[in-house]
C-alpha cells in the first residue's frame, strides 16, 4: 500500500455493546472486517451527503475495553433475559458477546475529483478540511460500530476529541516527522497490527519436532500458553525441588500477541444475484465463505515509526476465493534499532511506557 494523500481522524469514540466476537473461536475484541465495513458504510454516506472522499484503509488504536464477561477462571458472557413469548413460556437465549470500546479510527483518505474542478484536499484548505471532517463525525454519530452504538465523546485533558484531517507529506522524513506528533494523540492505547511472520516462524519451530504440523497447528499452537518445565543450563530440569513452568514461545518482552480474524475464503463458486433464497442483497453475487485466521499484536502507537504500519487495507483474489485484511506492519530487525540508537524490544520495560504516556 502506497502512502496515503490524507488522514481522517475519529478520536476516542465511544462504543457501547459492540460485537465482541470477531469469528467462531476469538472473542474479545470485534473482527478487522467490522471496522473495515464500517468505512465502507462511512464513504457511501459521505458521498450522499456530498462529500468528495474516497476511503482506503482503516487502522484501529483501542483506549479503554470492557467486554461483557462474569470474572473469574472460567468465563461466559453476559447474556440478557428476552421478553417471553406469545403463549407466556420463555423465550430462547441467543448467546451473543458484547463489549464497551473507547477507540480512535484513523482513516486513509484521497479526494475524488470530478473533471475541470480544483483541488480541495490541501493544507491551505484547512477551513474545508474541518467541514469534511465534521461532517465525517456527525454522520457517524448515526452509524453502528461493530454492531455497537456511539455515544458522545467526552473531554479528554491534552487531546482532541473531534473529528479531524490532515494531510500526509509527500516528502518521506516530514511524513515520518508528522506521523511523530499525530501519534501522541493516541497515547494511552494500542494499535493491532497483523503479525503473519510471527505465524511462519511458530510454524517452522513445530515442524522441527512435528514434521506433519500444518498452518492450522502453529495458529493454534500460538493463540494458547503452553507451559513447559524450565530447565537448567545444562538441560536438564531440575531433579528435586519446586519446578519453575514457563512458555518457550512467551518470554518476557515478546509482546501482546493474539489470534485474530482478517477476512474471509471461498467455500463455493459465485452464485448469480437472486439465485439464493434469503440472501442480505439480491442484486449483488452470492457466495458462501468463511473465517480466515491470523495473528496479530497489540501494540503501543509511539512503536509504530510509519502511518503505513497502522493502516489495514482490504484485498479481494477471486480466482483464490480469497477476501482478507492485510497490515503494513514489519517489525524492526534489532541491528538495525541498535544502529538508529532506538530501543530493542528486549530493552523496554514499563518505565518507557510510563514516559511515552506523559506526552499531551
Amino acid at each position: 500500500m502506497k502512502q496515503p494523500q490524507a488522514i481522517l481522524v475519529l478520536p476516542h469514540l465511544r462504543i457501547q455493546n459492540a460485537n465482541a466476537i470477531g469469528s467462531p473461536v476469538t472473542h474479545g475484541f470485534p473482527s478487522i472486517t467490522a471496522f473495515t465495513g464500517v468505512m465502507w458504510a462511512l464513504q457511501r454516506k459521505l458521498a450522499q451527503a456530498g462529500v468528495p472522499l474516497q476511503l482506503h484503509a482503516v487502522g484501529v488504536v483501542c483506549h479503554h475495553h470492557q467486554e461483557q464477561v462474569t470474572q473469574g477462571y472460567v468465563r461466559s458472557f453476559n447474556l440478557t433475559r428476552n421478553p417471553v413469548d406469545k403463549n407466556g413460556s420463555t423465550a430462547a437465549i441467543v448467546e451473543e458477546g458484547r463489549i464497551h470500546l473507547q477507540i480512535t479510527l484513523v482513516l486513509a483518505v484521497s479526494e475524488k475529483r470530478t473533471l475541470g474542478t480544483p483541488a480541495a484536499l490541501l493544507q491551505s484548505n484547512q477551513a474545508q478540511l474541518d467541514d469534511w471532517a465534521a461532517q465525517a463525525g456527525y454522520i457517524l454519530a448515526g452509524m453502528r460500530v461493530a454492531g455497537g452504538s456511539v455515544l458522545p465523546s467526552r473531554p479528554v485533558p491534552g487531546k482532541r476529541v473531534w473529528p479531524w484531517i490532515a494531510i500526509v507529506p509527500e516528502d518521506p522524513v516530514a511524513a515520518e516527522k508528522e506521523f511523530r506528533q499525530w501519534r501522541r494523540q493516541w497515547l494511552p492505547g494500542f494499535a493491532l497490527v497483523g503479525r503473519d511472520d510471527l505465524l511462519a516462524d511458530c510454524l517452522r519451530e513445530l515442524r522441527a519436532t512435528q514434521p506433519d504440523a500444518t498452518l492450522l497447528d502453529a495458529w493454534l499452537h500460538a493463540a494458547r500458553f503452553n507451559y513447559e518445565p524450565v530447565v537448567s543450563e545444562s538441560g536438564n530440569a531440575a531433579p528435586e525441588g519446586p519446578v519453575k513452568w514457563a512458555d518457550p514461545r512467551r518470554p518476557k518482552g515478546s509482546g501482546w500477541v493474539v489470534p485474530i480474524s482478517v477476512g474471509y475464503a471461498a467455500l463455493t463458486q459465485t452464485h448469480a444475484p437472486g439465485t439464493v433464497r434469503n440472501a442480505r442483497d439480491a442484486t449483488v453475487p452470492m457466495r458462501f465463505v468463511e473465517s480466515v485466521y491470523a495473528l496479530g499484536e497489540w501494540i503501543s502507537p509511539h512503536r509504530l515509526t510509519h502511518l503505513i504500519q497502522l493502516l489495514w487495507h482490504a484485498e479481494a483474489d477471486e480466482a483464490l476465493g480469497l477476501y482478507r485484511c492485510r497490515n503494513g506492519y514489519q517489525p524492526a530487525k534489532e541491528e538495525d534499532a541498535v544502529a538508529d540508537g532506538s530501543p530493542t524490544t528486549d530493552t523496554l520495560d514499563e518505565s518507557d511506557d510510563d514516559e511515552a504516556y506523559a506526552y499531551t
